[in-house]
């Protein structure tokens, strides 16, 4: 993977398309060229954005820090399967780059459910895109569509900020150092903080709205 993404991202125009970069983005080609000896720093540290934002991970404290880096898996594109705490360098690289012949699709899911499934102890709560569920699937996992609820008690499925709902109920889940092995153990510790997850007709729905006041 890393000397797939090396090579597009050697020259300009290769980069542009591969990566999908913009005038303002293509000097992060640059990233995956020296992967081999950029510095590095831990995944929740170094990933930024509206999924991780909510972390605030570098003001948290150690025993926050780890718990997230006991509990908490990162599905990179270029490395699998990662430990929040993980130390990774900086890269470009997402679930649907095109590296030429290598496609992500074809290589990472029978590792990754590999590493995933060897991993986990118990209940997996899958907070992934579907495009990087894809990357790694685990069949027996707990999937939870992040919904709003209107005046009316309507639900509604959010999409690009149902990043920070999922982003604040990890955030929580490391600062309350919960102990989860099992469904039912999820229901209560999510009854006991206040955070709604509700069993469906067709899966499990999280309302954002329950989330809109964890301490990040």
């Amino acid at each position: 993977m890393i000397t797939a993404a090396r090579s597009v991202s050697s020259e300009e125009d290769s980069a542009r398309t591969a990566l999908k970069l913009g005038p303002k983005s293509i000097a992060e080609r640059f990233r995956n060229l020296v992967l081999d000896t950029a510095p590095t720093m831990p995944a929740f540290d170094r990933y930024t954005g509206v999924l991780y934002d909510p972390l605030d991970a570098l003001s948290a404290d150690d025993e926050t820090r780890r718990w997230w880096s006991d509990h908490v898996v990162v599905q990179s594109a270029m490395f699998g399967p990662i430990g929040a705490g993980d130390a990774i360098p900086a890269y470009r690289l997402s679930h649907d780059s095109r590296l030429g012949s290598l496609r992500l699709a074809s290589h990472w899911p029978t590792a990754s459910s590999r590493a995933l499934t060897s991993r986990s102890g118990g209940l997996v709560l899958d907070l992934r895109s579907e495009g990087y569920r894809q990357l790694g699937p685990v069949p027996d996992a707990l999937v939870p569509r992040v919904v709003s609820v209107d005046g009316s008690g309507r639900r509604k499925a959010l999409n690009h900020w149902n990043k920070t709902a999922k982003g604040r109920l990890v955030s929580l889940l490391g600062r309350s150092r919960a102990d989860i092995t099992t469904v039912d153990d999820l229901r209560a510790w999510a009854e006991e903080h206040g955070v709604v997850l509700e069993r469906t007709s067709d899966g499990w729905d999280l309302v954002a709205e329950s989330l809109a006041a964890v301490r990040t």
